[in-house]
C-alpha cells in the first residue's frame, strides 16, 4: 500500500509498544520517519532499536 508517507514525519503516541509500535513499525515501512512518545524511557529505547525510520522520541514523564 502507498499512502505517500515518504519522508514525512509522523507522530505515533503510546509509539513504544503494543499496538502503538505495530502502527509505528507500519508508518516506517511506509517510509515515514517516526517520532514516538512514551512514559517509560526504557520503552522508548527498546522501540527505537527495532524502529527503522525513527529520528526522536519524546519522554512523557511528569517532572514528579
Amino acid at each position: 500500500m502507498d499512502l505517500g508517507l515518504e519522508g514525512k514525519i509522523v507522530l505515533v503516541s503510546g509509539g513504544s509498544k503494543g499496538i502503538g509500535l505495530a502502527c509505528a513499525k507500519l508508518l516506517a515501512v511506509e517510509g515515514a520517519r517516526i517520532v514516538i512518545c512514551s512514559r517509560s524511557r526504557s520503552n522508548i529505547d527498546a522501540a527505537l532499536s527495532v524502529l527503522p525510520g525513527a529520528v526522536g522520541a519524546v519522554d512523557l514523564r511528569s517532572g514528579r
